[in-house]
């Protein structure tokens, strides 16, 4: 049981990824500042047709769905059983790397071409997506792509979501073409397993000296707008022990943040922007807006963190005489990934003579959204540095071709083989 592929085609890999970084912004004005491709842009367009392309050229029959979601799909001889996917996400960040996202998607391309060419029909249908979205880059929303995919999001509500130019969602997916009743939703109610494939995002394989990483759950995330309220005064004429300087509390509650954090095991926090209001160099500020982001692979750690930062941060603001206001905008839970699809990767792992460890995803992934409807997994490789979201992101051609040999051999098990373990 368990047949071994490895993937030896890494130049064909890199090759095609390399041509669909190409569809990104900037690239006709000559700028290599990064890739940058969000939500129904000319460059998501081209890539995605692109993509449908390189689909056709691997014997996959092609379709979009509602939302522009792009599937592959390799027929199996059972046309009533559920159906097995991988892929991954075809938007990127602003000036973002060329392996987000894209890796998982050609990777599945080469996977499902191999198997095709190798073994013909699977027993169950295997399909590789691309999904339209997952980043939040354009529009504020993250998973458009996974989300309608799984019936977590409705297409619907697209007119309420606009870009920095007043675009609507709705109307940038109608342009684009999608978004009407050509292009159906996918049916989700018939899936026996999702599994992404992806760069770390981080460095603990590289520093660890493993080729390839398991991922057993992906953490829950917590993020606030936090705005505190002082008074805006002069900064030559108001004495230190008068003030009520905004920026000097969010300083404080930054090196609090920090301090906190670094004692609850495994739970990072982050504050990503902040903003002084008059913003002035010889004012006080009057009013500090910042962001926070904190992460915890356990649901109880998390939400007592925060419930304890939040205390200190109000005995902070009340003795310094600040204005407080928190504004959650995101939570999620953190989700577990199938112990049985982790445990035919850490077989297939030690079959194919591959380093390996289990690990937490820190980054949000489409894998969570499947989590509750069936079995999902996510194969990790080595991120040079542990750079990610930049143009300097990088993962060797060897190290790209070992995790398409471990999802091949994943997808054969799972779509070729007798039973569906």
């Amino acid at each position: 049981m368990g047949e071994l592929i490895r993937f030896e085609k890494s130049s064909e890999l890199c090759r095609l990824i390399d041509t669909l970084a190409e569809f990104s912004e900037g690239q006709e004005n000559g700028d290599n500042a990064g890739v940058t491709r969000l939500l129904y842009t000319k460059p998501w367009i081209e890539a995605q047709y692109f993509l449908a392309e390189t689909m056709k050229d691997a014997g996959l029959e092609v379709r979009f769905d509602k939302v522009g979601n792009l599937i592959g799909r390799l027929a199996g001889k059972d046309p009533g059983a559920p159906v097995i996917l991988t892929g991954s996400h075809v938007d990127t960040v602003r000036n973002g790397g060329k392996l987000d996202g894209a890796y998982g998607i050609i990777g599945g391309i080469a996977a499902l071409k191999h198997l095709k060419e190798t073994y013909g029909a699977p027993a169950r249908t295997l399909e590789v997506v691309s999904f339209c979205e997952e980043e939040g880059s354009r529009f504020p929303i993250a998973y458009w792509g996974s989300g309608n995919m799984t019936g977590q999001l409705d297409g619907r509500n697209g007119h309420e979501l606009k870009d920095s130019e007043g675009i609507s969602l709705q109307s940038a997916m109608e342009t684009s073409g999608f978004g009407s009743g050509e292009h159906p939703n996918y049916a989700q109610g018939k899936l026996a397993a999702f599994v992404e494939l992806h760069i770390e995002q981080g460095v603990i394989l590289e520093r660890m000296a493993k080729q390839i990483g398991i991922v057993e759950a992906i953490v829950g995330q917590r993020r606030y707008s936090v705005t505190l309220r002082g008074e805006a005064n002069h900064a030559g004429t108001t004495p230190m022990n008068m003030r009520s300087d905004a920026m000097a509390g969010a300083a404080e509650f930054i090196v609090r943040l920090e301090l906190l954090a670094t004692r609850a095991a495994s739970l990072v926090a982050t504050v990503g922007r902040i903003q002084a209001t008059p913003n002035i160099p010889n004012v006080i500020p009057g009013t500090v807006e910042f962001t926070l982001d904190i992460r915890h692979d356990n649901e109880g750690t998390l939400s007592w963190f925060c419930d304890y930062l939040f205390q200190e941060y109000e005995d902070i603001a009340n003795r310094r005489g600040l204005a407080l206001v928190v504004t959650p905008w995101l939570a999620t839970t953190p989700v577990p990934m199938s112990k049985a699809l982790a445990g035919q990767i850490e077989q297939l792992c030690g079959k194919l003579s591959l380093t390996h460890r289990r690990m937490f995803s820190g980054a949000g992934h489409d894998a969570q959204l499947f989590a509750g409807l069936c079995p999902t997994a996510m194969i990790f490789v080595p991120s040079k540095a542990g750079i990610s979201h930049s143009p300097e992101e990088y993962s060797s051609p060897e190290q790209l071709a070992d995790g398409v040999s471990v999802l091949a051999s994943l997808l054969h098990e799972l779509a070729y083989e007798e039973q569906l373990t």
